[in-house]
């Protein structure tokens, strides 16, 4: 019998994320998983015994703990409004590997995400806490909370808009136009 790939568990969600990531929550296989891992499915089963659904939310419990210590957490900071909203861009370029990556959140929902999706709860807490966090930025800058609010909603569309516009158009632009105009779309006159 041959040996047992192995895989640290970081390397691990990273690739099932991938997976997730390119082709979604239906479309992701337990071959295709495996395959991504290196893992025959017995071994994907034995470290996510309830299987498929598991995985998925491990990686957006990742993808959470990401955002919260890279994002949400710096957003927070005593900073000035604008390094905060600077280095927000930085980082979303990053996650999103310049507008190259989709969006997990979009691929994790289902149509039925306001009937209770699978993963309704931790896709609706994680666009909250970054509207925000947003909104926290915004208002530090100035602006009243219904002001902040619209902003940090609005500008929480146009990532998840561009990122799904370039996927479908297979060019980063839209993203990158995004970022471009993320300082002003929160922080611009009043």
């Amino acid at each position: 019998m041959g040996r047992q790939a192995r895989i640290d568990d970081g390397e691990l969600i990273d690739k099932l994320s991938a997976v997730f990531s390119d082709v979604g929550f239906q479309g992701a296989s337990m071959a295709a998983l495996a395959e991504a891992t290196g893992l025959k499915k017995a071994s994907l089963y034995h470290r996510f015994p309830d299987g498929k659904e598991q995985m998925a939310r491990e990686v957006l419990l990742a993808a959470g703990d990401w955002m919260t210590e890279n994002i949400l957490t710096p957003l927070s900071k005593d900073t000035p409004p604008d390094a905060r909203v600077g280095l927000l861009t930085r980082r979303l370029s990053k996650f999103y590997s310049g507008g190259k990556q989709a969006c997990l959140l979009n691929l994790l929902s289902s149509a039925r995400i306001a009937e209770g999706g699978v993963f309704a709860m931790e896709i609706a807490t994680t666009f909250e806490a970054l509207i925000s966090a947003l909104r926290k930025v915004v208002m530090d800058a100035g602006f009243d909370k219904a002001e902040a609010d619209r902003r940090a909603v609005r500008s929480v569309m146009l990532l998840h808009g561009s990122l799904v516009l370039s996927r479908g158009t297979g060019s980063t632009r839209p993203f990158k136009a995004f970022l471009e105009g993320l300082p002003n779309d929160l922080l611009g006159a009043k």
